[in-house]
């Protein structure tokens, strides 16, 4: 006779980066990019969104005050580029399109907290295409969580690369203080 499994389901949650870590690794990621764009004469920084979007605000605000600088900042949605988008239970309301300058011959730099499947990063280039036709696109993610590709997409700059398992989770918690700043693994 089978036994029903009764142990109720345990959930953990551990950080692996906190707000200090955050801070460090964003100046980090500034200044590899300050090396590779030089006075971002010709580079656009876009952040995909939602959750894209905080960190590259962070990251962007980092390179303004080191470049004392107006760099050209984007808000990417994504929404209607996912091929998976029937596969989501929930509907996800459209985001905000924030693309003032043409990308045209342009270096982007796409920003997102994490690269999981790479299925996000895919549609956003898909999305990137309806503004023009750049000159180089690169990625800048927190966190990459390198064995799970299901496209083969790479970032160019990562804060820190993790090893976990498909049924966890990682989450990116940014405020715009800088104080509550951490990334979390959720499991069970």
């Amino acid at each position: 006779m089978a036994t029903m499994d009764t142990r109720p389901h345990v959930e953990f949650e551990k950080n692996i980066l906190s707000s200090e870590q955050i801070h460090l690794i964003l100046h980090r990621l500034a200044c590899q990019l300050i090396e590779n764009h030089l006075n971002f004469e010709n580079s656009i920084i876009v952040g995909i969104q939602p959750r894209g979007v905080a960190l590259s605000k962070k990251i962007h605000s980092i390179l303004e005050a080191k470049l004392q600088k107006t760099i050209p900042f984007g808000i990417l949605d994504i929404s209607l580029y996912r091929y998976d988008i029937h596969l989501k239970h929930e509907v996800t309301p459209l985001g905000e399109n924030s693309m003032p300058f043409s990308i045209e011959k342009k270096n982007i730099i796409l920003i997102d907290d994490v690269l999981y499947t790479g299925r996000t990063i895919r549609a956003a280039l898909d999305a990137l295409m309806d503004f023009g036709r750049p000159n180089d696109v690169e990625l800048l993610v927190l966190i990459d969580r390198k064995l799970h590709r299901n496209v083969p997409i790479q970032a160019k700059y990562i804060g820190k690369v993790i090893d976990s398992i498909q049924s966890e989770k990682v989450k990116v918690y940014l405020d715009a203080n800088n104080q509550k700043d951490r990334v979390d693994i959720i499991g069970s």
